[in-house]
């Protein structure tokens, strides 16, 4: 009987095993969190919005995402284009020559307002490396944690940053980030989402932005450095008139 008992737990135990789900992976995560914000629409819709008294779009040209940001005064515009790897500069519609050291500097100014703002679409671009770190408790709910790196191809002139991304386990929608940083002394930051919005099927969110107090602390405990109050609130990142054609 007992021999019996043991062969009929044994079976049950492997059937249970072998139907279990299987754990997701970095990449499906990211995936799924991709299509909980915008999923395709992010190809194929142009977007809008302000920022900090500028304004800045992004749309697909042949494939190709071109990025932009506008700063205008009383009797000066001033657009800078970000296509591709290239980048060009015009005031008043008239195109501009602009030093190296200053394009380079443009052009990653654009382009991180429209990371940022496009999130997480861009990480699924060549360059990511995605690591799943397991799971995170912030703010008394669990997280996917995933840490992102880039590879110097293609990775941009910032390729040596680290990013955190915690997912909701459910939604898959990402409600923290993290990075740390190299230049101008470098440092770390933390962003907690908040007003969530969703514009003809893209999802926008806004951010409050911490430092860390100690600059020598671990970028991968900063999740509970935010949850024991040792992180530094700097400033609020804002997107308004936001507009998806």
């Amino acid at each position: 009987m007992k021999y019996l008992f043991a062969v009929a737990f044994l079976i049950l135990f492997v059937s249970c095993k072998e139907n279990a789900p299987k754990p997701l992976t970095a990449q499906e995560i990211v995936d799924k969190a991709i299509e909980a914000s915008g999923g395709e629409l992010y190809k194929n819709h142009s977007t809008g919005f302000a920022f900090r008294g500028k304004t800045y779009h992004s749309k697909n040209e042949n494939g190709k995402i071109v990025l932009d940001r506008i700063s205008a005064t009383d009797s000066i515009t001033i657009r800078d284009v970000k296509n591709g790897n290239d980048y060009e500069r015009y005031i008043n519609d008239s195109l501009v020559a602009v030093p190296d050291s200053m394009a380079v500097r443009y052009a990653n100014s654009v382009n991180s307002v429209h990371y940022f703002a496009r999130l997480p679409y861009g990480l699924n671009d060549g360059a990511v490396n995605k690591e799943l770190l397991g799971k995170e408790t912030i703010g008394g709910k669990e997280y996917y944690k995933v840490k992102v790196t880039f590879d110097q191809q293609g990775g941009g002139d910032d390729f040596d940053d680290t990013y955190l991304y915690w997912f909701d386990i459910e939604t898959f929608k990402a409600d923290y980030l993290a990075y740390d940083f190299h230049v101008n002394g470098g440092g770390q930051r933390f962003r907690k989402a908040y007003n969530e919005r969703y514009v003809n099927g893209i999802r926008f969110v806004d951010y409050e932005n911490y430092k860390a107090k100690n600059v020598d602390s671990d970028i991968l405990e900063i999740g509970q450095l935010y949850n024991k109050g040792e992180l530094e609130l700097l400033s609020k990142v804002e997107l308004t008139n936001i507009q998806v054609d």
